[in-house]
């Protein structure tokens, strides 16, 4: 990835301006791999996928402080089975995709205690990995949008007529507000 930002440099007026003359204005810049366009990594409901995530861990931390019986193991499975088909309606194609990849089903009725245990972290180490990939991801967002706001207000500070020789009682071109 280069970094396209053009230098900006004072032209005869003392404003400074890019090369080639023209002024500065603002984009948007959108995060990469953030999935606007339709497509890629995305979550239709963040509240449930919250408290999805908050119950199985939950469940993995209790499967863990006590041992579970067959019928205690079977309703584990069924718990876990369940929690990953609601997780599959509010991803993404591509977060479905990679979700069915990294989790084996179970084999038989009912597993061992460890199988459970290895399946439930599994789930939450998957869950916790999404969840950092979201705050990266809005980490991204608001430096970008820090990034464009700091860019319009030295464009906005440039097209002001406040250089060098201008006093602030000076006559200027009214500028754009926001």
């Amino acid at each position: 990835m280069t970094d396209e930002t053009p230098s900006v440099t004072p032209n005869t007026n003392g404003d400074r301006q890019p090369p080639g003359g023209d002024p500065l204005t603002p984009e948007v810049v959108e995060a990469l791999g953030d999935g606007a366009e339709g497509g890629g990594e995305q979550v239709s409901s963040p509240a449930k996928l919250i408290r999805i995530a908050t119950m199985v861990r939950s469940l993995l931390e209790e499967a863990r402080r006590a041992p579970l019986d067959d019928a205690g193991r079977r309703l584990l499975r069924e718990i876990h089975e369940r929690s990953r088909r609601e997780l599959e309606e509010i991803l993404s194609e591509d977060l479905r995709s990679e979700l069915t990849d990294v989790s084996l089903p179970f084999t038989i009725e009912t597993p061992t205690e460890s199988e459970l245990l290895i399946a439930q972290a599994q789930l939450v180490g998957w869950l916790e990995g999404l969840f950092h990939g979201i705050q990266a991801t809005l980490f991204t967002q608001q430096v970008a949008a820090q990034h464009q706001f700091e860019e319009m207000r030295r464009h906005r500070a440039l097209g002001t007529g406040l250089g060098r020789d201008s006093q602030p009682g000076d006559e200027r071109d009214p500028g754009a507000y926001l």
